[in-house]
């Protein structure tokens, strides 16, 4: 593990923030492939991704998580109401959210994906301010439409079309059954407490180690719907825009999807803390190079399993 010297001189603090002063930043807190995949992740900058990583995350299934989605506003938006939550009102922290993904999208550039995103972002907030319920189905309908008025040609836009595919299947099969989760109030407490009093792990002292197992097993299991569900409807398309297929796709995004949102809020981290002063986004890099050198290992790995994606 190599890191680049840092200087108490080299912050870009003065310098007007833009897309690349951040991914400067972070070029210059982590080595390669890690600084490239990260900038991937948080701001779906490809520049400096090394062609074997890439050719990597084509097989495996994984290029989603270094282009920008859904997934970057959402996990924005878990971190602007852990922080705003603390200090003011509800409404409030949504209406300054809907302020800084405003900013987020200027400083990343207005991609379909990022979008639809945010535009169904909003309307959940909005819907927080004014004390209204949304269907999230109708959030997408409302927001493929707006899309599309405003400019007809994301109708043949590959991205648009991944992004809106993949968030309805989302929507239809994982939203739906969480829903269903709540409505029976069976969720994750309520199963891990079941598995818990089973016989065995009373008699044997085993709640602790049960109620790890039944974490991870909800970690990994909406992990694989939410995969599944996303690429139930985008396979009918990859097949048509890639002629490939990864065969390897559910086991990988599995064994490294969990990891992302924690990669993105340390990446934020390392980005705004180096901005500010570069041994201060020193200390989140050293800290999130351990998952991003896992994630690196994984897709490396799985890639080269025999049959792992089927071209042609």
């Amino acid at each position: 593990m190599a890191f680049s010297h840092v200087g108490l001189l080299t912050s870009p603090f003065h310098d007007m923030i833009t897309l690349e002063t951040f991914t400067t930043v972070i070029n210059q807190l982590l080595p390669e492939p890690h600084a490239g995949l990260l900038n991937g992740i948080i701001f779906g900058t490809k520049a400096t991704l090394s062609k074997d990583l890439q050719q990597a995350l084509i097989a495996t299934g994984t290029l989603h998580i270094i282009a920008l989605s859904g997934m970057n506003i959402s996990i924005l938006l878990s971190i602007l109401e852990l922080g705003l939550l603390r200090i003011v009102s509800r409404r409030l922290a949504s209406l300054v959210a809907i302020v800084i993904i405003i900013g987020f999208i200027a400083l990343v550039g207005p991609s379909p994906s990022v979008i639809r995103a945010a535009i169904m972002g909003s309307m959940t907030l909005l819907a927080i301010v004014f004390g209204r319920q949304i269907w999230s189905l109708f959030s997408w309908m409302l927001a493929v439409s707006i899309m599309l008025l405003l400019n007809p040609p994301w109708i043949g836009d590959l991205s648009f079309q991944l992004s809106a595919l993949a968030t309805l299947g989302i929507i239809l099969f994982a939203h739906n059954s969480k829903i269903e989760e709540r409505r029976l109030n069976i969720g994750v407490e309520d199963r891990r407490l079941m598995v818990d009093k089973t016989n065995l792990s009373s008699i044997f002292h085993l709640q602790p180690l049960c109620s790890m197992l039944n974490i991870l097993y909800s970690f990994c299991r909406d992990d694989l719907r939410v995969t599944l569900s996303a690429q139930v409807f985008t396979l009918p398309l990859i097949f048509f825009q890639f002629h490939r297929i990864s065969l390897i796709s559910p086991l990988s995004n599995v064994l490294i999807g969990w990891l992302i949102p924690p990669i993105m809020i340390l990446g934020f981290a390392v980005a705004i803390g180096g901005w500010i002063w570069l041994p201060l986004g020193q200390i989140a890099a050293w800290i999130v190079w351990v998952p991003l050198q896992y994630v690196v290992t994984t897709i490396m790995l799985t890639s080269r399993i025999p049959f792992a994606n089927i071209a042609w």
